[in-house]
């Protein structure tokens, strides 16, 4: 169910802002609520969480592999 919610703005952004809402095809209230539930988050973990601490590194001899695994690896 939807409910109506006042905000407060400052008055220039609101002429920027119901703009950009048109160039993305939505309404305001919809790129408002958009952001809303993006800044609260679903709960459920990144993709970049959810894989992190999963791979080893592999044994290779390369020192453009090892700079790399050295820098997003560990």
């Amino acid at each position: 169910m939807k409910q109506k919610l006042t905000i407060t703005v400052d008055a220039e952004l609101i002429p920027v802002a119901k703009r950009y809402a048109r160039s993305q095809g939505v309404s305001l209230s919809s790129l408002v609520e958009q952001a809303l539930r993006g800044l609260a988050g679903d709960g459920s973990p990144s993709f970049a969480s959810r894989w992190r601490g999963k791979f080893r590194l592999a044994e290779r001899d390369d020192p453009r592999y090892r700079t790399l695994a050295e820098k997003y690896l560990k």
